[in-house]
C-alpha cells in the first residue's frame, strides 16, 4: 500500500518527516510517495543516504499552506500546495491514503473538496486514541465541527466505532460526553443527540462524564468538536505539565533522584502511554477515502505511526464498514 506524506506540512521540516516516512518503511510492508518542492525532498532523501526507488517516490508541489494562512482561501488559491497534489493522488487511486502534519484546517478542506464525503455522511470529522487506565479510548469529534445536530454526534459514533473496530474486536461500547450520567443532563444537543444513539443498533451505554474518559470504561467518547478539542489540548497539556512538575520535584532532593533512578523503566513506560506521538495522527472520518491529521510538533516516531495507521485503515476498510453502518441513518435536513 502507498501512502501520500505531505512532506512540506509540520513545525520540525521535511527532515522529520522524511525520517518518519523511512521508520515506517523500515517496519512495515508501505509504500511511501513524499508530496512538497522535489529539489528539497531529493536533498534531504541524499542526506539520509537514501534515493527513489520502487517503494519511495517524490511528488513535486511547488506552494505550500502556511499555518497562518485561512485555510479556505488557500486551498482555493494555492492549486499546487503539497496538501492539494496528495488529496489528488488519493483521488485518482495512485496512493490509498495521505498523511499531513500541516495546517489542520486546510488538511480537512483538502480532503473534503478532493475527496467528498461518503454517501449519507453529513459531515466528516476527527477521531483521536485517548490513553486511559485500561486501553486507548476513540473521541470524535476533536476540532472538525464545533458546531453541531443530534445527527452529526449519531454519524460520528457509528464512524469512530468502524475505526475503532478495525484495531480492537468486538462491538465497542459508545459513551456520550456530558456533565452527569443521567439521561436528561447535558446541554440541548446532547439531550436531544441521547435518544438517536439509544434508538440506534450501537453499543450505546449512555453518558459518560469527563472524569470517566480516562477510566477506560468505554471504548468511543462521542462529542462535538468544540468540546473535543478542549478535551484534547487540555490531555496534552496535563501529560506535560506532569511530566515537567515531576522533574522539578525530582531535582529538589537526592533521595528523590535515587529513587527515580531505580524506577526509571516505569517513567519511561508512563511518558510512552500518554505520548500522543504513540498514537500518530487524527483520522479524518467521513471522507471517500483515507487521511490522517498529525500534530503540528510531530516527530519522525508520530510521522511512522500515522503512516501505519492509515495504511491500516485502508487494509482493514474502514469506509467500507462506515457505509454500511450508516446507510440506514437519514442525512440532516441541513445538508
Amino acid at each position: 500500500m502507498r501512502i501520500a506524506l505531505d512532506a512540506m506540512g509540520g513545525d520540525r521540516g521535511p527532515e522529520e518527516l522524511v525520517s518518519g516516512a523511512l521508520l515506517a518503511m523500515r517496519d512495515a510492508d508501505v509504500e511511501v510517495a513524499l508530496v512538497g518542492d522535489g529539489d528539497v525532498l531529493r536533498s534531504v532523501l541524499r542526506a539520509c543516504g537514501v534515493s527513489e526507488g520502487p517503494r519511495l517516490r517524490v511528488a513535486h508541489a511547488s506552494q505550500i499552506v502556511e499555518m497562518r494562512e485561512n485555510p479556505v482561501d488557500a486551498i482555493r488559491k494555492k492549486k499546487d500546495s503539497s496538501i492539494l497534489v496528495a488529496c489528488d493522488m488519493v483521488a485518482r487511486g495512485d496512493v490509498g491514503a495521505v498523511v499531513s502534519a500541516g495546517h489542520s484546517g486546510a488538511t480537512l478542506a483538502a480532503a473534503v473538496r478532493k475527496l467528498g464525503r461518503l454517501e449519507g455522511v453529513s459531515r466528516p470529522g476527527l477521531a483521536s486514541f485517548f490513553p486511559t487506565l485500561k486501553k486507548p479510548v476513540v473521541m470524535m469529534d476533536i476540532g472538525g465541527n464545533v458546531d453541531c445536530r443530534p445527527q452529526h454526534l449519531l454519524q460520528f459514533a457509528i464512524m469512530a466505532a468502524a475505526f475503532f473496530s478495525i484495531h480492537e474486536r468486538g462491538n465497542p461500547r459508545i459513551g456520550l460526553l456530558s456533565i452527569g450520567e443521567e439521561a436528561g443532563k447535558g446541554n440541548a444537543l446532547i439531550k436531544d443527540a441521547y435518544p438517536l444513539l439509544a434508538a440506534s443498533s450501537l453499543n450505546f451505554i449512555g453518558n459518560v462524564e469527563g472524569r470517566d474518559v480516562f477510566q477506560g470504561d468505554v471504548d468511543v467518547v462521542v462529542c462535538d468538536g468544540f468540546v473535543g478539542n478542549i478535551c484534547l489540548k487540555i490531555s496534552e497539556g496535563l501529560a506535560e505539565a506532569a511530566m515537567r512538575m515531576l522533574g522539578d520535584e525530582i531535582r529538589k532532593s537526592f533521595w528523590a533522584k535515587l529513587g527515580y533512578l531505580l524506577a526509571r523503566p516505569a517513567f519511561r513506560a508512563f511518558k510512552k502511554r500518554v505520548d500522543y506521538s504513540e498514537y500518530g495522527g487524527a483520522p479524518i472520518l467521513g471522507i471517500d477515502g483515507v487521511g490522517l491529521v498529525c500534530h503540528g510538533k510531530s516527530d519522525a516516531q508520530a510521522i511512522k505511526n500515522a503512516i501505519l495507521v492509515a495504511n491500516k485503515m485502508v487494509v482493514g476498510g474502514v469506509n467500507e464498514r462506515i457505509r454500511r453502518e450508516i446507510s440506514g441513518v437519514p442525512v440532516s435536513e441541513d445538508e
